[in-house]
């Protein structure tokens, strides 16, 4: 027994030795960073963890925090974290310099939690997680010619076919009393573009959303958010959910593998195949010495995710805010009325023309934007605004907060798309929805295309009113979502302009 006691003591002394060393190697990282502002600390080790975690769990927006945080201590501003310091970068200076200049990687701590979910391989290296320059570039170069601008041209056809499937299922409900989410149809239809013009499969989701392929989307975005929580697969009830997520990242890279091998043997067999992503993967993929199958697998699913979820978010948040904008709604109308009359079809050429809508759009990125912003890593010192920022940093550029902020845009809260006009000043580095430079969103055209079909047809034949007492919230789930949805009554409009086609 008193041996037993002896060696209880010498382990206590270990732990206590090893805290206390851990303690003063965390005190010293600190140090490099103590002349650069910051929140005060809830603890020593913990710093602001706790203050994030009480507000994730009462699905408290953080990014909120973080703006009274960025009006009090500036451009620069420091996140404890244990041993791991970061720092938020709010200054168009830092923007120019980290996003626009390749020599900056994304940061490996963050986007590396996204190459596998519990255990399954997600995105992978993939397109936005990919950490290698060279890797990454050549991946992007070989998926360019799918998003030039003679191929999304040829796009609008089934940008037309979606979104008239669209309007006829939002007709059914447009009676002026039925209540109806809209966002969940606006997921529906942009599931169903994706599918379509990426990798020529019809899901046909907004007939039927409960099918596998769907819901296997759906389950692998919540599995995003849960990841954020750490050891969250170890916790109780969390079992199932868990298993339910695996199950969905398997069917996902199961459906797209078949796709892959479908296309692969045509394309070997000389048939006529779309000139869609997935084409265009292939055919790069075919010049390459080695062949990996599993990184297609990853751009399919990162295509899939990315590609549908933002523009479904952005078009909601754009639906919520014209339904408490009557004045913006009615000049949208006449634009629509004016530029697309009641045609069927719109034209490439018609998008150029809808000048407010871009407006619009643009606007509702400013506020709202899907995904909050991006994360930078530096392995070098810098100086920007005039303070030191040590090597080996990771960097946090938020537009959702500098979209917010006084300072850059005036009035910041209130919805105003004549911030965007041709004569209002550029907001250079303050604005980047798709982010900027080398690994800016290779999708965003195709985005902004694909919003503008489908806001332009639900204006050319409904008018709209939101339901009451909706909260009008925002909900960060890894990507920014309304948090009740958008619930509205629809009823028809008559059109009175242009002619049928």
């Amino acid at each position: 027994m008193e041996g037993l006691g002896v060696l209880l003591l010498l382990l206590l002394s270990l732990c206590l030795l090893a805290f206390g060393l851990y303690c003063c190697y965390v005190r010293a990282i600190h140090a490099k960073y103590d002349h650069i502002p910051g929140a005060p600390r809830a603890s020593f080790l913990l710093g602001h963890l706790p203050i994030i975690w009480r507000m994730l769990k009462k699905n408290e927006l953080v990014h909120d925090l973080f703006l009274q945080w960025a009006e009090e201590y500036g451009p620069i501003m420091r996140f404890n974290a244990f041993h791991r310091v970061s720092l938020m970068v709010l200054s168009p200076e830092g923007v120019k310099e980290f996003l626009t200049i390749p020599q900056y990687p994304k940061d490996r701590i963050t986007y590396s939690k996204l190459y596998a979910i519990f255990g399954m391989r997600f995105l992978g290296n993939g397109l936005v997680t990919d950490l290698n320059h060279d890797h990454w570039y050549k991946q992007r170069r070989i998926m360019d010619p799918a998003f030039s601008r003679i191929y999304l041209i040829g796009l609008m056809e089934t940008f037309n076919e979606k979104a008239e499937e669209l309007m006829k299922k939002l007709e059914e409900k447009a009676d002026g009393k039925t209540e109806l989410d809209v966002m969940s149809m606006m997921s529906r239809v942009t599931l169903d573009v994706i599918a379509k013009v990426a990798f020529g499969l019809e899901l046909n989701t907004l007939h039927d959303d409960q099918t596998p392929f769907p819901h296997a989307v759906s389950m692998v975005m919540k599995g995003m958010n849960e990841i954020r929580v750490p050891l969250v697969q170890y916790m109780p009830g969390k079992q199932k959910l868990i298993k339910e997520i695996r199950e969905s990242v398997r069917l996902l890279r199961r459906v797209g593998k078949e796709c892959i091998e479908q296309r692969r043997e045509a394309i070997q067999n000389g048939e006529e195949v779309p000139r869609d992503i997935l084409t265009q993967i292939l055919k790069g993929d075919a010049q390459e010495e080695s062949r990996d199958d599993e990184n297609i697998l990853d751009n399919f699913v990162t295509f899939f995710i990315a590609g549908h979820e933002t523009t479904s978010n952005q078009l909601s948040f754009t639906i919520m805010e014209l339904g408490r904008q009557p004045e913006i709604l009615e000049r949208l109308h006449a634009e629509v009325d004016e530029v697309i009359g009641a045609k069927r079809d719109i034209d490439y050429e018609d998008l150029g023309k809808l000048k407010y809508l871009s407006q619009v759009l643009k606007e509702s990125l400013r506020l709202y934007p899907p995904v909050s912003g991006t994360i930078r890593w530096t392995g070098k010192e810098n100086v920007i605004e005039g303070v030191r920022i040590p090597a080996n940093t990771t960097l946090i550029f938020s537009t959702y907060i500098m979209g917010r902020l006084e300072k850059f845009f005036k009035d910041p809260l209130t919805f105003n798309p004549d911030r965007f006009n041709k004569d209002a000043p550029k907001p250079y580095f303050t604005y980047f929805p798709f982010s900027l430079g080398p690994r800016s969103c290779i999708g965003q055209i195709f985005s902004q295309m694909e919003a503008k079909v489908v806001m332009a047809k639900l204006l050319q034949r409904f008018e709209f009113q939101l339901v009451p007492r909706q909260s009008f919230k925002i909900l960060d789930t890894g990507t920014f979502r309304p948090k009740d949805g958008v619930v509205c009554i629809l009823k028809p409009r008559i059109i009175t302009k242009g002619s049928q086609k």
